[in-house]
């Protein structure tokens, strides 16, 4: 049998053995739902505050303004729409990025259908955002900036201290997407001046179905989801006490020995991009080359671009597994030009051919030079444009 190598952990990633190991008792011998009054509630109530100080603690934030939900995806709309909704009364206007995961740009996009005015904030051709446009685009009525802290396509880390400091300065809340950058790159909320962050578990080789979406004490946000008041009131749903417990061991898992695993995972980004760039005159990058996610690699060829998923089902016949780009964008269609490549100055047809390679802790040096070898071997059998 072939050996099947996994190159797409910025989709989501292999659950930890160790956090499925953590999460096994809580299925099936201490269930309860933290709401009970019985021991089995309140020991299910323990265990969801010990999570919730166990995060808070990795973040620089108190326990308190954690909120516990199912997904990065529900903590984005709860930040857009619950920060709009509740301070509508200062001002109708939103800044995001041009290179936001699709949830902030529909959430965003739904609430320019309620009467907010939204204003997109353009990224230079690496993919970064200019702290000094950001400042121009502020107005009087402006009450929310959201800017994605690693983008998961092309990898580009944003200068989330000075985009904070601006909106601190313009008494403006600041929200950031850290699905993609939680436990790889250093985060304080704190030091950062972040109001809102929101972190997923699955990026993290924790269960999907699990987020969260930190909160800056003071801050008022109405609820998505009305019911029986869990989560500080902010999020009504019984809690995945088994999903969270495994959330936040995967959390902790990425701060054991993470200067080790980062530095790993990112000698086998740089052999990939080197040896891609090197060995192919017509590859090339997309996103920062340095200021990226340590496992990431976006990258592309000329004239190959329209073989692109071509190249993705000769690559998976033989057992490796990249990406097109977004998983929640492309939907399996394979057919959608990426809007974040758009927004660093590709064209529509470059914007349909780039492939990415997101490494874990669970890939190998020799997983790579697999990988090399058998693209090597499959892009002599595609077609070019041109010659």
């Amino acid at each position: 049998m072939k050996k099947r190598i996994y190159l797409d952990n910025a989709a989501t990633t292999a659950v930890d053995p160790r956090v499925i190991d953590a999460m096994l008792p809580l299925m099936n011998e201490r269930f309860g739902n933290a709401s009970s009054l019985h021991s089995f509630g309140t020991e299910a109530s323990d265990i969801l505050n010990g999570c919730r100080k166990r995060l808070a603690e990795l973040i620089g934030a108190k326990p308190a303004g954690i909120i516990f939900t199912s997904s990065g995806t529900e903590s984005n709309n709860l930040a857009l729409k619950g920060i709009a909704n509740a301070n509508s009364s200062k001002g109708k206007h939103i800044i995001v990025s041009s290179i936001e995961h699709d949830c902030v740009l529909n959430a965003a996009l739904w609430l320019g259908s309620q009467g907010y005015e939204i204003s997109y904030l353009p990224v230079d051709e690496f993919g970064m955002v200019d702290p000094e446009t950001l400042s121009k685009q502020i107005r009087t009525d402006t009450i929310l900036v959201s800017v994605m802290h690693a983008n998961n396509e092309i990898g580009t880390v944003q200068p989330l201290k000075a985009i904070g400091n601006i909106c601190r300065e313009n008494k403006i809340l600041f929200h950031t997407d850290a699905c993609q950058s939680f436990g790889k790159i250093k985060i304080d909320v704190r030091d950062m001046n972040i109001d809102l962050l929101t972190l997923n578990s699955h990026k993290i080789h924790g269960p999907k179905g699990v987020g969260a979406l930190f909160i800056r004490d003071g801050i008022r946000i109405t609820p998505l989801l009305h019911g029986g008041g869990q989560e500080y009131d902010m999020r009504s749903s019984t809690e995945n006490i088994a999903g969270i417990s495994g959330f936040v061991k995967a959390a902790e898992l990425c701060f054991q020995n993470r200067a080790e695993e980062i530095n790993s995972i990112t000698q086998m980004r740089d052999l990939i991009i080197q040896t891609l760039l090197n060995k192919y005159n017509n590859a090339y990058l997309n996103g920062h080359s340095s200021e990226r996610l340590p496992g990431n690699v976006n990258i592309a060829f000329h004239g190959l671009e329209g073989e692109t998923i071509r190249l993705l089902l000769l690559l998976d016949d033989a057992g490796i597994a990249v990406s097109a780009g977004s998983a929640c964008s492309s939907n399996g269609s394979g057919g959608h030009a990426s809007h974040v490549l758009q927004a660093i100055g590709r064209d529509p047809f470059e914007a349909r051919g780039a492939i990415r390679i997101s490494l874990s802790r669970f890939n190998t040096t020799e997983d790579v030079e697999i990988f090399l070898q058998i693209l090597a071997e499959k892009i002599k059998l595609l077609n070019p444009i041109f010659s």
